[in-house]
């Protein structure tokens, strides 16, 4: 299972390599990417912090608690498994970013981009399309850059996902 997996992996990875993207999807990667670096996060939970209603300290509770706990899981998760990333075997035909380190397996930023915009779309429900959307845009921008393989991608979006619903009904006021 694992090596059809990584077969799979490195078939998508060799075509995005080498795929010329227009320069529209070239900006919104870049952009994707360097939003899921964390200032975005940073800007909506001070957003949230000034204007997000009786619940904020809840909404932000959980997402400090399922960013933080996610941050140390795929820290852990990098070390064990050690899975070089796909730029490390492949050169990328137009995208020059370089990796903040040197594993792939799992993608922080898909896990801190749903481990935001899970909870945050819990407590603010019309902002979910809005969340979800950020939070793909980052997870796409990681495989489409070359940064990331599609299961390093897939296993943060569980992995952020069940963050963040796990810290959600933490951080749930009692009734």
């Amino acid at each position: 299972m694992i090596r059809m997996i990584s077969t799979g992996d490195r078939k998508l990875m060799l075509r995005v390599n080498r795929w010329l993207a227009p320069k529209w999807v070239r900006v919104w990667m870049v952009a994707a990417t360097r939003a899921g670096d964390g200032w975005l996060w940073w800007a909506l939970a001070g957003a949230i912090a000034l204007a997000g209603g009786a619940q904020r300290f809840h909404a932000l509770f959980a997402v400090g608690l399922a960013v933080s706990t996610g941050s140390i899981l795929f820290k852990l998760l990098k070390r064990t498994i050690g899975r070089e990333r796909p730029c490390a075997h492949e050169t990328h035909s137009w995208a020059t970013l370089l990796p903040p380190d040197r594993f792939s397996f799992p993608s922080g930023h898909t896990i801190n981009a749903f481990a935001v915009a899970v909870p945050l779309g819990i407590y603010y429900p019309d902002m979910l399309f809005g969340l979800l959307f950020c939070a793909l845009s980052v997870a796409a921008s990681r495989v489409i850059l070359g940064l990331h393989y599609l299961s390093d991608v897939l296993a943060g979006i569980a992995i952020g996902t069940a963050m963040g619903i796990a810290a959600a009904a933490i951080a749930r006021p009692p009734l």
